[in-house]
């Protein structure tokens, strides 16, 4: 015996989703959260194609200046004017903004 069937305007993308991520078996265990979002890589290729400034802080509170030329997985090499390119390891940054944004709402880490 065959049910009516209603197509919603949605129906057609939920098929697919259910098509590429099945619903998991009774009592099978959750999978992990993807460990590679790639977030990181985008902002970094797009600080690099724009050439933007940016702030480095090192964990021992010396700032960097610079633009990034290139990253990889541990280090960064930043581009300086007047002064010599840094290669410097991701482990040392603490935290780096846009050199744009450093007046204008950025708040102080006094």
């Amino acid at each position: 015996m065959d049910r009516p069937f209603t197509l919603t305007r949605h129906e057609p993308e939920q098929r697919k989703m259910r098509l590429h991520h099945p619903a998991p078996a009774a009592g099978a265990r959750k999978s992990a959260p993807v460990e590679k979002t790639f977030a990181e890589e985008f902002y970094y290729r797009k600080q690099m194609q724009n050439r933007t400034r940016m702030v480095l802080r090192l964990v021992d509170g010396e700032e960097v200046r610079g633009w990034i030329e290139w990253y990889d997985r541990d280090c960064l090499k930043v581009n300086r004017e007047g002064e010599p390119n840094l290669l410097v390891m991701k482990r040392y940054v603490r935290y780096m903004y846009k050199a744009d944004e450093e007046n204008g709402g950025r708040e102080s880490d006094s």
